[in-house]
């Protein structure tokens, strides 16, 4: 497994605990075993996805509600919408990873941590967004 993919995986679940538990980002990433485990280019990356997301979270949850017309983000799986969330973070701040990369990124973690139909629901809804707010560029 890449470094990239390893950052991320480690990114979801410091959103997963966040979300759950409401924890401060600094506590979560100083308290998080796996992260201080990790190499220092896989620590930093995934540091900085999940501040990053966590600071836009309200600009990033009100795009994920404006595409995803029939679902409140309190509906969605808990895995699926940090997924979600974390992409949409790097498609708005990480000009340096192409957004199909991050797109397949996703759908593969949600493959690994979500249910069966995750991947779908995922990429429709980060399709969307690209579409929708044209990021495709």
């Amino acid at each position: 497994m890449g470094a990239r993919r390893k950052a991320r995986e480690l990114v979801l679940q410091m959103l997963y605990q966040h979300d759950i538990s409401g924890n401060a980002p600094d506590m979560i990433v100083d308290t998080f075993d796996d992260l201080q485990k990790s190499k220092p280019n896989t620590r930093d990356f995934a540091t900085k996805i999940f501040r990053g997301t966590v600071d836009n979270l309200s600009e990033i949850d009100g795009m994920i509600q404006a595409q995803a017309d029939n679902w409140r983000l309190s509906r969605m799986a808990v895995v699926d919408r940090n997924i979600i969330r974390m992409s949409i973070y790097e498609f708005l701040h990480e000009a340096g990873t192409p957004k199909l990369v991050v797109i397949d990124e996703a759908i593969e973690i949600a493959k690994k941590f979500g249910t069966e139909k995750s991947s779908q629901f995922i990429n429709g809804i980060l399709d969307g967004i690209l579409k929708r707010y044209n990021l495709a560029s």
